[in-house]
């Protein structure tokens, strides 16, 4: 198989590394967060995580508003 322009022992044996799969670190720990604005901080921010606070709840009663559900690392 062609390394391409890698050269040298410490290429290879990362090269071979990448190969056989070695290589992988399991990925990293997510989560649902809320982000969206409040009245005491009106630019967009973490809210809380999904099930921990519940959006539809926080937008009905006026408490936050914007509000978008993302995955991040927890």
């Amino acid at each position: 198989m062609a390394r391409g322009y890698a050269e040298g022992p410490a290429a290879e044996e990362r090269l071979d590394e990448l190969e056989r799969g070695s290589h992988r670190e399991p990925p990293p720990e997510t989560r649902l967060g809320v982000y969206g604005a409040t009245e005491a901080e009106p630019e967009r921010h973490f809210i809380g995580w999904l099930g921990d606070v519940d959006p539809d709840e926080l937008f009905r009663t006026g408490q936050a508003w914007g509000l978008s559900v993302v995955r991040r690392e927890a």
